[in-house]
């Protein structure tokens, strides 16, 4: 039985364990909060996420500690926001993921150093670039805990890691593919967030459906563009793990980025909307990342650009929509 420790108590680290738990696998699973360590143990379900997905007390171990929810597994699934991921681990050492596999369920950047969560993994607890993956693909949380029919892309350089993980993810209403494409399909993910933010802006702004289906068009075009710049390589940039991810992203009720965005289009401040959502939108910290990255690689990033002048400038959101819809095609 593979053993797999799950750092982060959120929906989606939920979501995770719940399509794990209909495989033969042994879960040791941290979470922040004592109390919600407790609960679960008690009542075999999240008190503060994805409350109706009931949990297996035989496959599910719960730990406050984070070392003892690493002690003996094979492998590591981060599934922690990525601004908050290095407070927890700060701790660790390399010693603690000594042959131990990483996967990361993080769509998002280290904010401080604009570096993907598995470039800082592999620096930080020198894990092996071959043993660290991505879980991908258009997949909602809140989707998975009503057993809804979805699709993820695991990600990584080495084919053999990728493989092995999707396989543990298959189940009844999950199909899980590997990937050779590690940084194409963390970039992809990174930037898909950036895209439904500007979605949600212009949706609050009271632009329609054709509006959106243009922008999504081109934030395509710039997805593919900046993928390239950062790692050419030959890439399906139509497979669900890009474009699929990005059309849920940008369109989903379910979509905190989009929702965010929209918040935003609404008039609310960023801080505003971040206390009232009272969830993370990955895609707020991404496009400040993404801007100071592009200033190396210098590609044409417009609605990138309208995002973080709107969110970090400041700027009015229904003054930069409406240079950047000129600039689309």
């Amino acid at each position: 039985m593979t053993s797999i420790a799950v750092i982060g108590g959120g929906s989606w680290a939920t979501a995770i364990i719940k399509i794990l738990s209909e495989n033969n696998v042994s879960i040791r699973w941290w979470l922040r909060d004592r109390g919600a360590v407790d609960h679960i143990r008690k009542h075999h379900y999240n008190p503060d996420y994805l409350r109706d997905v009931r949990l297996s007390p035989r496959k599910v171990k719960t730990f406050s500690k984070i070392t003892d929810a690493l002690n003996g597994a094979e492998y590591v699934i981060l599934a922690i926001p990525a601004a908050f991921v290095q407070e927890p681990l700060q701790g660790l050492t390399a010693q603690h993921f000594a042959g131990k596999r990483v996967v990361s369920a993080i769509k998002g950047m280290i904010p401080e150093k604009n570096c993907l969560v598995t470039d800082w993994v592999e620096e930080r607890f020198e894990v092996p670039l071959s043993q660290i993956s991505v879980i991908a693909g258009p997949c909602h949380a809140e989707e998975v805990a009503l057993e809804k029919q979805s699709y993820l892309t695991i990600a990584s350089t080495d084919e053999a890691c990728a493989s092995h993980f999707a396989q543990l993810l298959n189940c009844r209403f999950v199909t899980a593919n590997p990937l050779v494409d590690l940084y194409g399909v963390e970039y992809a993910a990174v930037m898909k967030n950036i895209v439904a933010l500007a979605c949600g802006i212009s949706h609050g702004l009271g632009y329609g459906d054709n509006f959106q289906a243009v922008l999504v068009s081109n934030a395509m075009q710039e997805i593919r563009r900046f993928v390239n710049a950062v790692d050419p390589r030959e890439r399906d940039l139509s497979a669900s793990a890009y474009l699929g991810d990005l059309l849920v992203t940008a369109y989903s009720q379910f979509s905190r980025n989009r929702t965010f965005g929209n918040m935003i289009g609404r008039g609310y401040s960023v801080q505003s909307a971040q206390m009232e959502m009272k969830m993370i939108a990955e895609g707020y910290y991404a496009v400040n990342s993404i801007f100071e990255m592009n200033k190396k690689y210098g590609v044409e990033m417009p609605i990138t650009q309208a995002t973080y002048r709107i969110l970090y400038e400041r700027q009015p959101p229904a003054t930069e929509i409406g240079l950047l819809k000129m600039k689309l095609r």
